[in-house]
């Protein structure tokens, strides 16, 4: 479906979020526990301000305490984290359609933030393992 104004996803746009999210992934991995946890809770209690002048008025600043609140909770458990993340990718299929973009010039950037976003969330709700201590566990076995 076409929404005026709004471009249409080509394959390298909706693969490049999901290297994204890859990359993403790869840096937390190298954190060590507590500290792959508490980065993450402070990382996605950033990425809530990043709509703040978004075009949605009090909206944003509703969303913006809502992820806080989520990332606090965060500090104690990852699922607090994954449920952020999906609320993120919410927020960023809400101002594709409707507010402003997350990076002006870019038309599609905000739903390429929606697919990293989901990506991100999945790894969280997965407990955020590191990708290396499985590599190497299957390269011994």
């Amino acid at each position: 479906m076409m929404i005026p104004g709004k471009s249409v996803l080509t394959i390298p746009q909706l693969i490049a979020p999901l290297v994204v999210a890859g990359i993403f992934i790869a840096a937390c991995s190298l954190f060590k526990e507590p500290n792959r946890r508490n980065f993450s809770a402070i990382i996605v209690a950033g990425a809530g301000a990043a709509y703040l002048n978004g075009g949605l008025g009090i909206w944003e600043f509703v969303f913006c305490a809502a992820i806080t609140a989520l990332a606090y909770w965060g500090f104690k458990d990852y699922r607090f984290i994954g449920i952020a993340w999906i609320l993120h990718t919410a927020w960023d299929v809400v101002h594709h359609f409707y507010g402003n973009l997350i990076v002006p010039f870019v038309p599609t950037s905000s739903a390429g933030c929606a697919i990293c976003d989901v990506g991100v969330a999945v790894w969280y709700f997965l407990g955020a393992p590191s990708i290396y201590s499985r590599t190497r566990r299957a390269s011994i076995a």
